[in-house]
């Protein structure tokens, strides 16, 4: 069946007040830019709705993209008709024919906008109920949690049919609730506390330390295509990539073996902190799980805080791993990251780095060394790259993926 138009039904925005315009402006945004490659689109943002006319473009397609795009409750493919009753008697029967199986219950419901049409919802509803029954009598008509419910829509231009409610991604618009930076290791957890973050709203750079010779351009590639990886969300995501050589082989030949976790998660997290100042991100998120690895006890988290002010987020936080795992799986991330590239976070580690670290040692020897010289001249190599979901970063590396795995 050719559908005239898709209905979006907004999710928590219909609890924002008088911010309320603002995300749906927001919304219309990302929407526009998630299906930009359909250029004969007309998108319609209205208070309580946004109607999505295809003017002949592939309605599966659409969707598709659309259910990616966050801010969005559930949303329905729609028939427009004309507002003669014998022709939306034709639309509807058609409609049901194509997509309900015998022996099914179903419902009418009618939303009404023009209040000038002959119909009312109640009238609306038992004219087509009463036609319906009469053509597919094998039909049964229940009002409580039915399999179907034939949703109807008046409004000025035309009548809009739809049998299909499709769930969306839920969350709020990303931008509503700011910017923030990421790290981004290349491992399972970081893209998948990108996710969340993008679902409460949040707009993100990644923030990825890079390491050569140590890391490898694989690495550094694996971690761009997860990036890309959660474009769809968003439409476009900043690469901050951020050289950590110097710095890493400065803490190795300074600080005792216990500590070198510690002091490195620290720089890190000083010049995490730098880029988000710089460009305007208002906290700092991570992929951190409590007590997942020496790092992230709540000492080790105490210890490397006590460098920033600005506030950390954890959205994976008390996830086990295999949660966090189902959910790499569900945005497909886990196989990317997964493969077996170092990065430099697990360069140099020690057998047996602190678990408990105290805070004024973390200090004492992070004093041995030039911190901020480190830092000048690591933010002086920062290299920028807006990234989109069409791009791929991993296809030259196939041959050496297939011979690791």
């Amino acid at each position: 069946m050719q559908y005239s138009e898709i209905m979006v039904r907004y999710g928590e925005l219909s609890t924002k007040g008088k911010n309320r315009q603002a995300f749906i402006g927001r919304l219309n945004g990302n929407v526009t830019r998630a299906l930009h490659e359909f250029p004969k689109l007309t998108i319609r943002p209205k208070r309580d709705r946004m109607h999505i006319e295809l003017n002949g473009e592939p309605s599966d397609q659409v969707m598709a993209r659309l259910s990616q795009v966050f801010g969005i409750q559930n949303f329905s493919p729609s028939i427009a008709v004309e507002k003669d009753m014998d022709k939306v008697h034709a639309v509807a029967l058609q409609l049901m024919n194509e997509t309900a199986p015998k022996g099914i219950s179903y419902k009418v419901n009618t939303r009404r906008s023009d209040h000038d049409f002959a119909l009312d919802t109640n009238a609306m509803n038992l004219d087509l109920g009463d036609y319906l029954t009469d053509k597919r009598p094998d039909l049964v008509v229940k009002m409580h949690q039915p399999d179907m419910i034939l949703r109807v829509e008046v409004r000025r231009e035309a009548i809009y049919l739809s049998t299909k409610t499709i769930q969306g991604a839920g969350g709020l618009p990303v931008g509503t609730a700011g910017k923030a930076a990421l790290m981004l290791s290349g491992g399972i957890d970081s893209p998948v506390a990108g996710y969340y973050a993008l679902k409460r709203g949040v707009d993100i750079e990644m923030v990825h330390f890079f390491s050569p010779p140590y890391t490898s351009q694989q690495a550094l590639n694996k971690a761009k295509q997860l990036t890309a990886k959660l474009t769809p969300y968003v439409g476009r995501i900043y690469f901050i990539e951020v050289p950590f050589t110097e710095i890493q082989e400065e803490i190795k030949a300074k600080v005792p073996e216990g500590y070198l976790m510690t002091v490195q998660r620290r720089l890190m997290l000083r010049l995490t902190e730098a880029i988000a100042q710089q460009r305007g991100d208002l906290a700092i998120f991570n992929g951190e799980s409590v007590g997942q690895v020496a790092s992230q006890t709540l000492e080790s988290m105490a210890a490397i805080n006590d460098v920033t002010t600005m506030p950390i987020i954890r959205p994976v936080a008390t996830m086990d791993k295999n949660e966090i795992i189902a959910e790499a799986e569900k945005i497909d991330t886990y196989d990317l990251s997964i493969m077996p590239f170092e990065d430099c976070c697990t360069i140099f580690a020690p057998p047996s780095p602190k678990t408990k670290p105290k805070t004024d040692r973390a200090r004492y020897y992070e004093s041995k060394i030039d911190v901020a010289g480190l830092m000048d001249r690591a933010l002086a190599g920062v290299k920028i790259q807006e990234i989109k979901s069409s791009d791929q970063f991993m296809n030259q590396d196939q041959d050496v993926i297939a011979e690791l795995l």
